[in-house]
C-alpha cells in the first residue's frame, strides 16, 4: 500500500498558500472606534486639576467696575460675554446707576450669537434693557460717528477661537480704528485663547486682505484678543491706524499654553458651528475645506469633526490619515448625509447626498497641528481621487489661505513638505515678533 502522506502535506501547504494570497487581496483593515484608539493613546487617563481661571470680565467684577464708574460706554459684544456665575456684561452694567450703556455693537452671528455666518445683520434693540444694538456685520463694519455719540469708553468682550479667519478679530480691529478716529479709549476684557499658544499655517500674503484675513499673522496665531490688540497697535497691522488709548483687563490664573479643556471655564459656543472645544482645535485646518470639494461637517451635528465626500472610501481615508505622520488625533470611518440646518448650515455642500468620510477627535492638543492635518488631507485626496477632487471656486480657498500658493501647489501635485517650505521662515519670524506682546506666562517652555 502506497504512503499518501507526502501528497497530503503538499496539498495542505498549497491550500494554505492559496488562502493567504486570497486574503491579502486589497481589503481594508478595520479602523478601531475612537474610544479604543484614545485608550491606546492614553487619552482616557485622568487629567490634571483644571486651572482656575478668571476672565477679564470676572476681574472687572472683582474690582467692582471701578475704572468705568461715571462713564458712558459702548459695548462691543455677543452672548459669550458672561461671568463665571453666568451673568452677562450688558446686564451687569445696565443694573448699575453709576455706569450708562449708550449702545451695544454686535459682530457676525449677532448679539445673541444665533445668526448663520455670512448673513448681513440689521440693527435692533435689546428687548431686555431697551439699549440700541448697532450691527457691525451689515452695511457698517466700523462704528460711525452717529453710533458713537456720547460714548466715553468702548468695551470689547467676545470669546474668540484663535484663528485668523474667525471674524471677531477683524471686528476688534475696526473698533480700534473707531477709538483712534474719535479719540475714545478702548478696553478689551480678555479671555483665554481656547487653543493655546501654538502657531500654525502661513502668514497672510499682501493683496489678500479681507474680512476673513485683516492682518499679516498666521492662520493659528497663539494670542488672546488682548495680546493681539496690543500687537495690532504696536506693529501697525492696520495701515493708517492712528494712536488709540488701549486698556486690557487681563485674565487671571490662565497659563497661555493651556487649552480650554484644561481650565474650569464652561464652553459657550461663540457661533452656531463652534459647538465644542474639539471643533476649536480642528477649525484652523478644516475651515479651509469651505473652499474645497470636501464637506467640512456643515449640515450635520458635527461641523469641523465630520469630513467627507460622496467619492471617498471611508475606511481607506481613515487609514491614509492615520498613517500620515500627523500626531495627536484619531479618526474613524463615517457615512452621513448633510442637510439644511436653519441658522447653522444653509445649502451645505453635498446636501441630501450620501457622504463617506471620517470623524476626527483630537487626543493630544499639544501635539496636534490642524493646518498640517489639512495639508495631508488635501494631498491624499488629490492623489487618490484626482478626477473628483477640486475647489468650489478660486476665490474661496485663496481668501481663507490668504494667498494663492496652497491652491496652486496642490493642483501641481506638491507634497506637504513642499507646501510648508513656502511659509516656515515667515512663521518663525512671526513667533519672534509676537513675544513682545505676551501678557500671560506659559506653564512650560514654549515658542
Amino acid at each position: 500500500m502506497k504512503n499518501h502522506l507526502p501528497q497530503f502535506l503538499l496539498l495542505t501547504f498549497a491550500l494554505g498558500l492559496f488562502w493567504n494570497c486570497a486574503s491579502s487581496n486589497p481589503q481594508v483593515e478595520s479602523v478601531k472606534p475612537h474610544a479604543e484608539q484614545m485608550q491606546e493613546h492614553g487619552a482616557n487617563q485622568p487629567i490634571q486639576e483644571p486651572y482656575k481661571v478668571l476672565t477679564g470680565l470676572d476681574v472687572l467684577i472683582a474690582k467692582n467696575f471701578e475704572i468705568l464708574k461715571g462713564l458712558k460706554v459702548g459695548v462691543v459684544t455677543n452672548h459669550t460675554a458672561v461671568s463665571k456665575s453666568g451673568e452677562h456684561l450688558v446686564d451687569l452694567l445696565h443694573a448699575r446707576s453709576d455706569i450708562e450703556v449708550r449702545a451695544i455693537f454686535a459682530p457676525e452671528h449677532g448679539f445673541r450669537g444665533d445668526e448663520e455666518g455670512g448673513n448681513s445683520i440689521p440693527g435692533s434693540t435689546d428687548l431686555k434693557t431697551g439699549i440700541p444694538i448697532h450691527s457691525l456685520y451689515g452695511s457698517n463694519r466700523q462704528p460711525t460717528a452717529e453710533m458713537m455719540e456720547g460714548i466715553e469708553m468702548l468695551i470689547f468682550d467676545i470669546q474668540d477661537v484663535g484663528t485668523r479667519f474667525y471674524t471677531y478679530i477683524s471686528t476688534m480691529g475696526y473698533v480700534l480704528e473707531a477709538g483712534a478716529a474719535y479719540n475714545i479709549p478702548v478696553m478689551i476684557l480678555d479671555r483665554p485663547n481656547p487653543i493655546g499658544r501654538a502657531v500654525a499655517g502661513n502668514v497672510l500674503d499682501d493683496g489678500f486682505e479681507s474680512f476673513v484675513g485683516r492682518y499679516k499673522i498666521p492662520i493659528q496665531y497663539g494670542l488672546t484678543m488682548g495680546e493681539l490688540a496690543r500687537m495690532i497697535t504696536g506693529e501697525k497691522l492696520i495701515p493708517g491706524l492712528g494712536d488709540v488709548e488701549l486698556h486690557v483687563v487681563e485674565c487671571q490664573g490662565w497659563p497661555a499654553d493651556a487649552v480650554w479643556q484644561e481650565t474650569d471655564l464652561k464652553w459657550l459656543p461663540p457661533s452656531p458651528n463652534m459647538r465644542n472645544t474639539n471643533e476649536t482645535l480642528t477649525y484652523p485646518g478644516l475651515c479651509l475645506l469651505e473652499g474645497v470639494r470636501i464637506n467640512e461637517g456643515r449640515g450635520t451635528e458635527f461641523p469641523f469633526e465630520y469630513i467627507g465626500a460622496p467619492y471617498m472610501d471611508s475606511k481607506r481615508m481613515a487609514q491614509w490619515l492615520l498613517a500620515s505622520g500627523v500626531k495627536g488625533f484619531t479618526v474613524e470611518p463615517v457615512t452621513y448625509t448633510p442637510v439644511d440646518i436653519p441658522g447653522a448650515a444653509v445649502n451645505p455642500l453635498f446636501e441630501g447626498e450620501v457622504v463617506n468620510g471620517v470623524k476626527i477627535k483630537v487626543t493630544d492638543p499639544a501635539a496636534f497641528d490642524a493646518v498640517d492635518f489639512l495639508l495631508h488631507l488635501l494631498v491624499i485626496t488629490k492623489a487618490n481621487y484626482p478626477e473628483d477632487f477640486g475647489w468650489r471656486s478660486t476665490r474661496g480657498p485663496d481668501r481663507l489661505w490668504g494667498g494663492s500658493a496652497l491652491r496652486e501647489l496642490v493642483d501641481a501635485g506638491a507634497g506637504v513638505d513642499e507646501i510648508k517650505a513656502t511659509y516656515l521662515d515667515e512663521l518663525e519670524a512671526f513667533k519672534e515678533i509676537r513675544k513682545k506682546y505676551f501678557i500671560y506666562p506659559d506653564s512650560k517652555a514654549s515658542d
